[in-house]
C-alpha cells in the first residue's frame, strides 16, 4: 500500500514507515502531523482524489527541523565591478511516515 501526499507545494509518493524531507512545518519535534492525500494504492485498487482522497490520511511523526546544505549564489554585473556572494541555507523538516489509513 502507498499514498500520494501533498505538503509545501510538492507531492510525495511514501509508504509507511519512509523518511522524507519536506518543506518546513511548523511543528515541534516529536510531534504528530496529519497530511491530504491526493492518490491511494490499496489492495482494492487505486483511488485518486479531486483534490483529495476522502476518509484517507496519512500520519508522520516529525524527527527533526533543520536546514540542508548551503548553496552558494553569485551576482555579476559586467562593466560595472559589481559582484556579489549570496548563500542560502534551505530550511526542512524530516518526517517518518506512521501509518495509512485509506
Amino acid at each position: 500500500m502507498f499514498a500520494v501526499i501533498t505538503t509545501g507545494g510538492k507531492q510525495y509518493k511514501v509508504v509507511e514507515q519512509d523518511i522524507i524531507f519536506v518543506e518546513k512545518l511548523d511543528v515541534e519535534e516529536g510531534a504528530e502531523v496529519t497530511f491530504p492525500v491526493a492518490a491511494l494504492s490499496t489492495d482494492a485498487g487505486f483511488k485518486v482524489g479531486t483534490p483529495v482522497v476522502e476518509g484517507a490520511t496519512v500520519t508522520g511523526k516529525v524527527l527533526k527541523n533543520g536546514k540542508g546544505k548551503k548553496i552558494y549564489v553569485l551576482k555579476y554585473k559586467a562593466k560595472k565591478n559589481e559582484k556579489k556572494k549570496i548563500g542560502h541555507r534551505q530550511p526542512y523538516t524530516k518526517v517518518q511516515i506512521v501509518s495509512i489509513v485509506g
